[in-house]
């Protein structure tokens, strides 16, 4: 990407941070309702939540919005004795930044800030719990007799919104940045549509933190995308980063089975409840990319709804 002219010091800030902070994790309020597709330096922004209030109450000069995006191909997730390869993880949100205190308030999309693949448990269901002497549980494994019912896939989901964002974090490595509430949804015909690790009054909480430092690159661009050096909006992009957290504590199953008889089974092959430091999750060649207006002040008091303007000025369909 070219380079563009310097980016005003209190923004070039918070965008750094923001970018080395949120490849991935992150990881709900009004938003677009559907993923779209945008074009040129738009396109990875497909769910920014540019129509919430928050968004189009900043002002330029008090307040500051940013979209940003980051998306990680591939890693892996330890959760107790179980170990699996993670495929794509996808985050979008807002920022607003409080320009009085460089504070950061998380603004996420409608439906929840993260989207990840499915995540395939190694050995399915056997793997999960069976063998077992116990009846109930036995009783289950006896009954899969295919793929399908043996296989369990995994899903990140939500749990409520971020917090606790930290510029500092973001510009280095090894601190936390932003504290992340998920809970993991175990699918598989056996253990129902209830069966899950953590839930919205109780979540997992991880904390990110970058586990080396990507390269940035920066671009201007016109309102609908299209790249200009004199363009009214700025994109930074990080690449080839890896994020991870150690730091989680996974709770027991719940809604595993009929009225939850399988919970036991699932924690007892599992290892849960598992404490924090015998879980972890990593996420390899993770890039972000964070755009805002170019000089948000000259736009004053209509930063986020020229923002928003110009999103939907990209949409292509």
């Amino acid at each position: 990407m070219r380079p563009v002219p310097p980016v005003p010091g209190r923004i070039c800030m918070g965008v750094l941070a923001a970018l080395a902070a949120l490849a991935v994790f992150i990881p709900a309020s009004a938003a677009p309702a559907a993923t779209v597709t945008l074009g040129g330096d738009w396109a990875p922004f497909t769910r920014c939540p540019v129509d919430d209030p928050a968004m189009l109450a900043a002002d330029g000069t008090s307040s500051v919005a940013f979209c940003v995006a980051s998306d990680s191909p591939s890693g892996s997730i330890k959760i107790g004795n179980i170990t699996a390869p993670t495929q794509d993880t996808n985050l979008q949100l807002g920022l607003v930044e409080n320009t009085s205190t460089g504070a950061f308030s998380v603004v996420a999309p409608s439906g929840g800030a993260i989207v990840t693949a499915p995540i395939q448990v190694p050995g399915g269901l056997l793997g999960l719990m069976c063998p077992s002497n116990i009846p109930v549980v036995s009783a289950v494994c006896q009954q899969i007799t295919s793929s399908r019912l043996n296989a369990v896939t995994a899903v990140v989901q939500p749990a409520g919104n971020p917090s606790g964002f930290s510029l500092a974090a973001g510009l280095g490595t090894g601190t936390p940045i932003v504290t992340v509430p998920v809970k993991i949804q175990l699918r598989n015909p056996l253990l129902g549509p209830d069966c899950y690790l953590g839930s919205n009054s109780h979540p997992i909480l991880l904390h990110p933190q970058n586990l080396t430092t990507p390269q940035v690159s920066s671009e201007q661009f016109d309102a609908n995308g299209t790249p200009d050096p004199s363009g009214v909006m700025f994109a930074l992009v990080t690449t080839g980063g890896t994020q991870g957290d150690s730091s989680a504590a996974i709770p027991g199953a719940t809604g595993c089975g009929l009225l939850g008889l399988l919970d036991f089974a699932v924690d007892l092959k599992v290892g849960l409840p598992s404490a924090a430091g015998n879980n972890t999750v990593t996420l390899n060649n993770a890039s972000a990319y964070l755009v805002g207006l170019n000089d948000p002040a000259a736009a004053a008091p209509s930063d986020g709804k020229d923002l928003s303007s110009y999103w939907h000025s990209a949409v292509r369909s």
